[in-house]
């Protein structure tokens, strides 16, 4: 009573994560493309397909791998199982998701598409169908930065502009933060394949069918390497996300490029400005110097002078005559500290009229010259 006593709470324990245990949303396609729909629990699902409970968890945002001749694919929300004889897409429902599945997968899968592995084993059609799926999406990612980006550089990196819109600002730091994490996303999917790439067995068990159906098997034995072609059907696509990060990366340099000539713009309309600042200060101290005579006039001290009628013009034609002159000095002064220097003086280049001869004979003693140099040396020697 006691043994029994102390297992049965483990039992009623057990018997409660069994039922409270995920369900998966599962889309099925077979090789003729027939697709059929159903929900089953994660403790079913992996037992059906001899698979563990952690083969199921998808813990990982992009991976590739083989379980008990399972295909097992996580690409970020697309999670796919892959045998010889049907695929398993889990948790379809979302939206850009069932449009591809509704509208190209079984198509592609029955042979009736544009992938270039149709004569192949199913599991070929399968892998590539979901990778030309998601390199597709990556592409469109870039499509749609790609214009944005350009338009908003575009109208960031005019010089007519004396400052910068920052609402244009704001769109282009939101478009470098999905442009990084397009980088990001492809890098992870490059890096993914790449591991593959590297490991001769794993692309080996790749290929289901090899290891299944005897007529595959004696194919790739009677010169049908399945192998070689899963490696040459990842290097495509390898290539292909090397193309795209490339061009990510190109679009990331013209960015900073942009940036760098917008701080140019900026910083030479701050030096206009500030250089018409100064010039006006020196005119303000050029009229402030010469308008002390008026301040001397205006005492209400009597003096001879006040009563000739020329005086007021004689003085008041020396205080804007003298400030002209005191400012012009000082611009010409500023001009000379401030405006850059003239270039280096480049001697004339040697005319191009040497006569053909004279180069000849001018070759000719130097490598008389040279041998004659060589030749005594190694006497020497």
């Amino acid at each position: 009573a006691g043994r029994f006593y102390q297992h049965a709470p483990t039992e009623t324990s057990q018997a409660t994560l069994a039922s409270v245990s995920p369900v998966f949303a599962v889309m099925k396609f077979d090789k003729t493309g027939n697709t059929t729909y159903f929900e089953k629990k994660k403790t079913e699902l992996y037992q059906e397909l001899g698979l563990q409970a952690r083969d199921l968890r998808f813990q990982h945002v992009m991976s590739i791998a083989t379980r008990n001749n399972r295909i097992i694919i996580r690409m970020e929300y697309l999670k796919a199982v892959i045998t010889p004889e049907f695929l398993l897409i889990l948790d379809y429902r979302n939206l850009s998701l069932e449009h591809w599945l509704l509208n190209e997968l079984a198509s592609q899968l029955a042979g009736e598409g544009q992938l270039v592995t149709y004569s192949l084993p199913f599991e070929f059609r399968a892998i590539e169908a979901i990778l030309q799926y998601w390199i597709s999406k990556l592409q469109g990612r870039l499509n749609t930065l790609q214009p944005q980006i350009l338009e908003t550089l575009e109208a960031l990196v005019d010089p007519k502009l004396l400052s910068v819109d920052r609402s244009k600002l704001h769109i282009l730091l939101q478009n470098g933060k999905s442009l990084s994490e397009l980088e990001t996303d492809v890098k992870v999917f490059k890096e993914t394949i790449l591991e593959i790439l590297d490991e001769e067995e794993v692309i080996e068990e790749l290929c289901l069918s090899k290891w299944t159906d005897p007529q595959v098997f004696e194919e790739s034995t009677s010169g049908i390497d399945h192998a070689e072609e899963m490696e040459l059907l990842l290097e495509n696509y390898y290539r292909q996300a090397e193309d795209l990060l490339n061009e990510a990366r190109e679009l990331r340099v013209l960015i900073d490029d942009s940036e760098s000539i917008i701080f140019i713009n900026l910083d030479s309309h701050r030096n206009v400005m500030m250089r018409l600042n100064l010039q006006l200060t020196m005119g303000t101290f050029s009229v402030s110097l010469f308008g002390l005579i008026g301040v001397a006039f205006g005492m209400n001290l009597e003096s001879s002078l006040e009563e000739d009628p020329r005086i007021f013009w004689l003085v008041t034609g020396i205080m804007f005559l003298g400030s002209g002159l005191i400012w012009r000095r000082l611009l010409s002064f500023l001009g000379r500290h401030l405006d850059p220097p003239l270039p280096p003086h480049v001697p004339p280049v040697l005319k191009k009229s040497q006569p053909a001869a004279g180069r000849v004979e001018i070759k000719t003693s130097l490598k008389g010259e040279t041998f004659g140099l060589n030749r005594s040396t190694l006497t020497n020697q």
